[in-house]
């Protein structure tokens, strides 16, 4: 019952950090397995269900760590600030952002979906990954420039 409630919300977070549908499905399952050995580590403080998007996210990144995923190392002179406003127009249909997301690189992806979906902070962010602050502010402006990039492409083909 407790799969049911949520897996298919739970897979769409999976989803956002592996574009391939069974990676994301042994990362669901890993996660619920997870869940279910420390449910008794719950302690009602916050909602459940953010407890469990927390566990699926920490799943998602160690599946991903496993990967050796390479990010780059930038000077943290060079980086630029990222805007609050991603820039995207409100018609944008989720499943064509989520399209524009799998097409990002590894790096760039996992860094915007911790920061802008997750709501993590560079710090965090950097911490969890074990990169610098400044490969995590360096990448989510990347990302944000490539998702512009595919915006206006998109935007073009609709005229």
């Amino acid at each position: 019952m407790l799969f049911e409630a949520y897996a298919r919300k739970m897979m769409s977070v999976c989803l956002r950090y592996v574009a391939n549908h069974h990676d994301a499905e042994d990362i669901l399952q890993e996660a619920f397995i997870k869940v279910f050995a420390h449910i008794h580590q719950f302690k009602f403080e916050g909602s459940f269900e953010g407890w469990l998007r927390r566990i699926v996210v920490n799943t998602a990144l160690k599946a991903l760590q496993k990967k050796k995923l390479h990010f780059a190392e930038v000077n943290e002179t060079n980086v630029p600030v990222a805007s609050n406003d991603a820039g995207a127009p409100s018609n944008l249909q989720a499943e064509q952002l989520m399209k524009m997301l799998n097409n990002l690189p590894d790096g760039y992806r996992i860094v915007f979906n911790l920061y802008v979906i997750e709501g993590y902070d560079h710090e965090e962010i950097a911490q969890m990954l074990n990169i610098q602050t400044s490969t995590s502010r360096s990448q989510l402006v990347k990302a944000r420039k490539m998702l512009q990039q595919q915006i206006t492409m998109m935007e073009k083909i609709a005229v």
